[in-house]
């Protein structure tokens, strides 16, 4: 993780988010959905500290997370839940390839192959 690998606090809960492969922060890198400049100044939460995001993960060793209300997965467009939960289930299980692997590793090779695109399309 950046900082060191020291991890970070959760902007929810308050407590360390120590491992990436529980890391809000670095799924949503992962996908595509945070620019790489703002990484290390964005808030960190747990991925159950963001359930609507973390409601589109389908994988069998992840508990489901339901989230009740409109930003439940079941009152959207069913097309939409069903690109988002790919995108959502695929960076999660890069994360836990990221999360396998030991020694330095080069956060710009984290995320998924259309997410690094489009940062490098993004570049001036």
């Amino acid at each position: 993780m950046a900082k060191c690998d020291e991890g970070y606090r959760c902007d929810v809960c308050g407590n360390d988010v120590t491992s990436i492969v529980d890391s809000d922060l670095y799924l949503r890198y992962v996908i595509g959905e945070l620019d790489p400049e703002v990484l290390h100044t964005s808030a960190e939460r747990h991925l159950r500290c963001n359930p609507v995001l973390t409601q589109f993960i389908e994988y069998e060793d992840f508990e489901p997370v339901v989230v009740e209300g409109d930003f439940s997965k079941h009152n959207l467009d069913a097309d939409y839940v069903a690109k988002r939960t790919e995108l959502v289930t695929r960076g999660y299980v890069r994360l836990l390839q990221i999360g396998a692997t030991e020694g330095d590793r080069d956060v710009t090779s984290y995320p998924l192959p259309e997410a690094i695109k489009k940062y490098r399309s993004s570049q001036p």
